[in-house]
């Protein structure tokens, strides 16, 4: 029997093949979990139809995870589709290109509070909108992506990398909050992969070079065991598992000189 047979999950951030969010998406399926997708805006709205035709019980469903009232509508029809969740999975994340691009010290106050809100606090806004379905299943499990900027300076990273440490801490938070109501929460901190949303970092290309030459494995890593990594973080494979973020990164982090 599939290891997720009969649980259900909601993913938010799926953009097109090459997504972090799809790479999961698509492991969790495997394993016999049944899905439902947020896409934001008619322009990525047929991407995620495209992507979730070979889904025929999947659930699509329009989201602004900066507007409250989308967010209940959308835990709302899912609580009507699907009765119950399982799994929520965050990999949403955003910067105006122009304080992204900018040195950290020349961060506009509304970059910063557009960059929060977005990034971090989406998912404090999701993970309590999908509490009453984790109460049916009997407890839950929240994934979010993370990245080492959020620990480290990197350079090119700047507004991003201080959204990405209120995120964390946001994980270790929300793990402390809610573990007795058995819902998990952790994140993944996955090495520099060549998404669309990556792409809009100053000098990705030479991140990915650099990583490749410098992490232990010697290469940067795939988007395959990311999405493995992430079933076994929402699995009963991690029970005994929260409040930590995980490094799927060749071994990156570990490094100092």
């Amino acid at each position: 029997m599939p290891l997720l047979e009969g649980k259900t999950g909601i993913v938010f951030g799926v953009a097109n093949k090459r997504s972090i969010a799809w790479a999961i998406a698509q492991a969790l399926a495997r394993e016999g979990m049944r899905l439902a997708f947020t896409y934001q805006g008619e322009r990525l709205k047929a991407n995620v139809e495209e992507l979730c035709a070979a889904m025929p019980d999947s659930l699509i469903l329009p989201c602004d995870v900066t507007v409250d009232a989308e967010v209940e509508s959308v835990f709302r029809e899912v609580g009507e589709k699907f009765g119950r969740l399982d799994a929520l999975v965050h990999s949403v994340a955003f910067a105006p290109r122009e304080d992204l691009e900018n040195d950290f010290v020349n961060t506009s106050r509304e970059g910063f509070k557009i960059a929060h809100d977005i990034s971090a606090y989406s998912l404090v806004a999701l993970t309590r909108a999908a509490l009453p379905l984790f109460e049916q299943s009997g407890g839950g499990a929240v994934l979010a992506m993370t990245y080492y900027g959020a620990e480290k300076a990197v350079e090119g990273y700047n507004l991003m990398g201080v959204a990405k440490a209120s995120l964390e801490a946001s994980v270790r938070y929300l793990a402390a909050n809610l573990g007795p109501k058995n819902v998990r929460v952790n994140a993944i901190s996955a090495g520099p992969v060549n998404t669309l949303a990556a792409r809009g970092i100053k000098g990705f290309t030479g991140m990915l070079k650099h990583h490749a030459e410098r992490a232990p494995l010697r290469r940067n890593v795939e988007l395959e065991e990311i999405g493995n990594a992430a079933l076994f973080l929402l699995s009963s494979m991690s029970a005994a598992i929260t409040g930590e973020v995980m490094f799927v990164d060749g071994g990156y982090n570990i490094i100092g000189l």
